[in-house]
């Protein structure tokens, strides 16, 4: 029993060696910073500690910024999810040996870089776009869609929506389809038995996919730079501008750990709901 907890504890050691080095410790130099101050050329004075960034950072005049970023995150993964469902049933019940062809084609996006999706994006919701060009076709438009909430929120789902599709795919795939053929065996229709059966089996894999989604969306400064405009503001792109336009370094740190500190507490909740669908 011992040798294997201790062949165990040898297998976490480069998972913990890659988390200390490229995680808790640039954590920790953001947490320095956090509390120095700023010189009037824009460096970083390592001195007696300091919560005046903390302070700006939570003044209720940012409180409308953090709940944009709410929104749009949740807006995100809300869609995220209803689209990406379907696709993952559809993928592991239906996909017979093209499966893993499947999931390649899901995750071929990333194969592109993120800022030359997003200039498509916004070449398909401009006013003279594609899109609108489609919808004149047929005597519709033109729309403004871009620099809109609408926009962002598009944008954000195709770029995140192969965070959503892998997990709930890995939850549904796990599950024995007995268990729905079971259901209609004892004379449930096709709608009952999905929400009496195969949805609550498969929470954790959308619980999951919510968490995957929410944490990297609110992070995401780039998508509503460019698809939102400069009306649009979010506490990643106030986090960007007071790291690379004002160089407010020690601001921004603040803002960045009040960031991490929703993103946790948003992640606890998600995974006490798991918990709680799991365990009982």
């Amino acid at each position: 029993m011992r040798q294997d907890r201790g062949r165990g504890a040898v297998l976490l050691l480069p998972g913990l060696g890659w988390l200390l080095v490229f995680f808790l410790v640039p954590l920790a130099i953001i947490l320095v910073v956090s509390v120095a101050t700023r010189d009037r050329f824009g460096g970083v004075v390592v001195g007696a500690p300091t919560f005046g960034s903390y302070v700006r950072a939570l003044d209720p005049g940012f409180i409308p910024t953090v709940l944009n970023s709410v929104k749009y995150a949740v807006a995100t993964t809300v869609l995220a999810i209803v689209i990406a469902y379907p696709m993952a049933y559809a993928i592991s019940r239906y996909g017979g040996r093209r499966k893993g062809l499947l999931l390649v084609l899901v995750m071929l996006p990333f194969w592109t870089s993120w800022v030359i999706r997003t200039y498509a994006w916004m070449i398909l919701l401009r006013d003279n776009g594609v899109l609108n060009g489609v919808l004149g076709a047929f005597g519709i438009g033109p729309l403004s869609l871009l620099n809109t909430d609408v926009a962002v929120i598009l944008g954000m789902t195709y770029g995140f929506l192969p965070f959503t599709i892998l997990p709930l795919y890995v939850a549904i795939d796990r599950l024995d389809p007995n268990l729905a053929q079971a259901a209609r065996d004892l004379y449930a229709n096709g709608r009952s038995a999905f929400l009496h059966v195969t949805l609550p089996l498969t929470m954790p894999g959308v619980v999951a996919a919510a968490i995957l989604t929410f944490i990297p969306t609110m992070g995401d400064f780039v998508t509503p730079d460019l698809l939102g405009g400069a009306q649009t503001t979010t506490i990643a792109k106030v986090i960007q501008n007071a790291f690379l336009s004002s160089r407010d370094w020690p601001f921004g740190s603040a803002l960045g750990f009040v960031m991490i500190l929703i993103t946790i507490v948003g992640t606890l909740a998600g995974l006490r709901f798991l918990r709680r669908e799991v365990i009982g």
